[in-house]
């Protein structure tokens, strides 16, 4: 048996700073704090039995948070946890001065240049900064996303899911890229430019 890449230590001291992003993420999918618990104590305890295993060709907390991902998505698919919202479309802005006729950006809207896409990815504070900006989109808003664009399920499955139309889906995702890409440009993209 091969020993494996991370010292026990070193897990034990990395998962306990990765721990409230694990629960913050259970939190946006599941009933409540205690089912959100289980499934990263569930996640852990199959990192911890799994580490043997673990290669290092992504970093640890990505192995951890895609275990957390397959069993979160494990419950969508049993529909045991899901959580449903009520959508109300009268409570989203209107968007359509934001773009052209052709559905290219208005000259003053349009997104900021941002760096390198690899570079910025492999940035782990990156990802804390996207995390807190995921968190703060409102809830229904953000369930939409992360089922959407983290837990990697189609708009139908979403829809039946959430009892929503599609159309309030598409829409609902329109609102949260919007929402996501202002708040990195004002507290990633613009706050690291600063610090040049």
């Amino acid at each position: 048996m091969s020993s494996p890449s991370i010292a026990p230590a070193d897990f034990e001291q990395r998962v306990e700073q990765l721990r409230p992003r694990l629960i913050s993420f259970a939190q946006l999918h599941l009933n409540c704090t205690t089912d959100a618990d289980d499934v990263v104590q569930e996640t852990l305890i199959s990192a911890w039995n799994g580490l043997e295993q673990f290669q290092a060709k992504s970093s640890l907390e990505t192995w951890i948070f895609s275990i957390l991902r397959h069993k979160i998505i494990d419950l969508y698919r049993n529909h045991s946890k899901i959580q449903l919202f009520e959508y109300d479309e009268n409570q989203l802005p209107d968007t359509a001065p934001l773009f052209q006729e052709d559905q290219h950006w208005q000259k003053e809207h349009a997104p900021s240049t941002w760096p390198t896409p690899y570079k910025e990815l492999e940035n782990e504070h990156f990802w804390h900064v996207f995390d807190l900006c995921v968190f703060h989109l409102p809830p229904q808003t953000s369930q939409v996303f992360s089922m959407r664009e983290l837990l990697g399920f189609d708009t139908k499955q979403i829809c039946q899911a959430l009892q929503i139309s599609e159309e309030n889906c598409w829409t609902i995702l329109h609102r949260a890229r919007l929402k996501l890409r202002a708040c990195l440009e004002q507290n990633w993209f613009i706050a690291e430019e600063n610090k040049l």
